[in-house]
């Protein structure tokens, strides 16, 4: 999972201040790296390295990020990876300079670099499928053999890249010269939105991977990028969208709604906010139903994700909510960082207990979802130590059974506490007297509430069913063998902080 976004101006030179804003509001999508390209007279203009985005970009770095339109990436590895090599935005020279950001995973990557090395002659540089979309792009793009290009091309060589990549994606480019553009996979598995903003000074236009990124930095919202659409703005801020996949279908993850996504983001026309309200609801419908709601004194959140659902559950069982959890903000989130080892680490540094609200009391803890079960198992010991009598469990999603594919950290199912498990043995894995979980179908409603026209969900770490079809067994044991492999490796580190010149005007 990644953070992407592209600004336009229209008159304005200082674009790289603005995407440094957006990337600090999308910091949660991914806090493993950050970089920015920007494009003035015709030149690129990138700085890209690991770290948070603060600590990316100094002052001397962003005067130097010159244009009016530039794009900006946060990274969330997967695969094992998080190498400084593999940083975004990507850049290739030919044709005419494409600087690329994108935000999800291909699931025939190994096909496609084959291709571009036999067919389309183009040298792939690192183990990023980032990096194979953009050539996909870029090849197809090659082909129209043309000096200057217009929207339609864009159009024109987007259609070919629907044709022949599979996977989720959400990208912005930037051509010099030019424009940006971005486009979705047919399944829309990965949010994309575009919007803009007008001032005297002129207008700027905005894509992002979230909402909160325009809302927050006074851009009004256009609309979401559809599956398969694809959004071309041009340096006069002229504005194109068209369709470009044959059969497309609303599938988005519904995971970015559990865990991913900010509250206050309105992903698809659905507010995330209210989803988690609803999650609450349902859950607390289930717990009425299935347990002595009398036995639970106290209802704390795992924080943040969970505190929306943990309070509306609270509300609706009539039972205390408390906050005995308190977050260390400057730990990353524990879920998104590489590397399991690092996970179990961070997990007492990041939170820490008000021991008079657990002491002597039956403790409600409510998680957004329980992965791996690390975060959970250590949170339960923590309240115990704080001297719970009793510890519950809920959890606002499904038991994770099933590995994602699209753009998520989640490559084994070995990896999952849910494995191989039911309800009664997570439990006691977990080291909690009782365990409830939400359920799919009551999941899906609470999100399908905001926008009743989307019919389906990838749901697939939950029931394992992939909307892309093109998942089976073999699939999923090929890209354990890989990660294992690129975690035996290691990492190579670089840092990028480069002018890039481009005569395209």
């Amino acid at each position: 999972m990644c953070g992407i976004v592209g600004i336009l101006s229209t008159t304005k030179k200082d674009t790289a201040v603005y995407i440094y804003d957006a990337l600090t509001i999308l910091q949660h999508r991914g806090q493993d790296a950050a970089g920015i390209v920007t494009s003035h007279k015709g030149r690129f203009y990138m700085r890209k390295s690991n770290g948070l985005v603060r600590n990316v970009f100094r002052t001397k770095h962003m005067t130097q990020l010159l244009g009016d339109m530039g794009i900006g990436h946060v990274r969330y590895p997967t695969a094992g990876s998080s190498s400084n090599a593999e940083a975004q935005p990507f850049y290739v020279n030919s044709p005419y300079g494409i600087a690329f950001a994108h935000n999800g995973n291909l699931t025939n990557t190994e096909q496609l670099a084959q291709e571009l090395f036999e067919q389309d002659l183009r040298h792939i540089n690192t183990n990023s499928d980032s990096e194979i979309l953009l050539n996909v792009f870029a090849s197809e793009l090659t082909k129209l053999q043309k000096q200057r290009i217009n929207e339609t091309d864009i159009f024109n060589s987007v259609k070919q890249v629907h044709k022949r990549v599979r996977g989720a994606y959400a990208t912005i480019g930037m051509i010099p010269g030019y424009g940006i553009f971005g486009f979705r996979d047919p399944n829309g598995i990965r949010p994309l939105i575009l919007g803009k903003r007008t001032t005297k000074g002129g207008t700027k236009y905005m894509l992002a991977s979230e909402s909160v990124a325009l809302s927050a930095l006074g851009y009004e919202i256009i609309q979401d990028i559809k599956p398969g659409e694809t959004v071309v703005i041009d340096r006069a801020g002229n504005t194109f969208i068209k369709q470009c996949a044959e059969n497309p279908k609303h599938s988005p993850c519904i995971f970015e709604f559990v865990y991913f996504a900010r509250p206050d983001s309105v992903i698809d026309n659905i507010s995330v906010y209210k989803s988690r309200l609803r999650m609450g609801e349902r859950l607390a419908i289930k717990i009425r139903k299935e347990w002595d709601i009398n036995d639970i004194d106290v209802v704390i959140p795992i924080p943040d994700t969970s505190r929306v659902a943990a309070l509306q559950l609270a509300h609706k069982l009539d039972v205390k909510y408390s906050e005995g959890l308190i977050k260390n903000r400057y730990i990353a989130r524990t879920f998104i960082m590489p590397g399991q080892k690092q996970r179990k680490k961070s997990v007492r540094q990041k939170l820490s207990t008000i021991e008079l609200e657990f002491k002597g009391k039956n403790v409600l803890l409510v998680d957004d979802s329980i992965v791996r079960g690390t975060t959970s198992e250590q949170i339960v010991q923590m309240a115990r130590d704080a001297g719970a009598n009793k510890v519950f469990f809920a959890s606002a999603a499904p038991a994770v059974r099933h590995p994602n594919v699209y753009g998520i950290d989640m490559a084994s199912n070995k990896e999952f506490i849910a494995h191989d498990r039911d309800t009664n043995q997570i439990c006691k894995a977990i080291g909690v007297d009782k365990l409830i979980y939400q359920d799919l179908d009551d999941l899906i409603w609470c999100v399908q509430q905001g926008n009743k026209e989307i019919t389906t969900f990838d749901c697939s770490c939950f029931n394992g069913q992939y909307v892309t079809d093109d998942i089976d067994k073999n699939y999923l044991e090929h890209i354990k063998f890989l990660r294992g492999n690129l975690e035996k490796e290691g990492n190579n580190t670089f840092e990028a902080s480069e002018l890039i010149g481009n005569d395209v005007e």
